[in-house]
C-alpha cells in the first residue's frame, strides 16, 4: 500500500498559489512524495510487531489524484497540477496562454504508487520527530 505525505507548510503554500492563479473550479492537486506503509510502520516502531491485517473492505491500495480520464482537463504548473472545470467557459489552452501552465499528456495519471519520489523510513521518522509534540510518548 502507498499513499502520498504533505505536510501542513505545503498545503498551505499551495492554497495560497491556488489563491493566485485560480480562475474558478479548478482542482488544485500538489506534486508530493509516496510513502509505503510499510516503511512508515518501521519509522514508527522498526522493534513493534507489524502482523499482516491484509486489506479491508472499501480500502485502497494506493492513493490516485489524477485519473488518466481527468487528464483531457488537466494542467502542469510545474510544482502542482490544475484540473479544470469541464463546464468551464475557457479551453485548456486558453487556460495554459493566461496562467503559464501546460497541459499534461493525455491518458496521464498521478497516483501515489507510480510516483517519482518516494520517503524512505528515516526521512519518515524526521518528519514525524519533526512535527510531534515534543512530549508526546507512544
Amino acid at each position: 500500500m502507498t499513499r502520498f505525505n504533505i505536510t501542513l507548510d505545503e498545503s498551505v503554500d499551495l492554497v495560497i498559489k491556488a489563491f493566485e492563479v485560480a480562475n474558478g473550479g479548478e482542482i488544485f492537486v500538489p506534486k508530493i512524495p509516496s510513502y509505503h506503509i510499510g516503511d512508515l510502520a518501521n519509522a514508527i516502531g522498526s522493534d513493534c510487531k507489524k502482523p499482516i491485517v491484509g486489506i479491508r473492505p472499501g480500502e485502497k491500495l494506493h492513493e490516485e489524484m489524477i485519473t488518466s480520464s481527468d487528464s483531457f482537463y488537466t494542467v502542469d504548473f510545474g510544482d502542482h497540477y490544475a484540473i479544470l472545470n469541464v463546464s468551464s467557459s475557457i479551453t485548456v489552452q486558453e487556460y495554459c496562454d493566461l496562467s503559464g501552465a501546460k497541459p499534461v499528456e493525455p491518458g496521464m495519471y498521478y497516483d501515489s504508487l507510480n510516483n517519482d519520489e518516494f520517503l524512505d523510513v528515516e526521512t519518515l521518522r524526521n518528519l514525524i520527530k519533526a512535527n510531534v509534540d515534543p512530549n508526546f510518548t507512544v
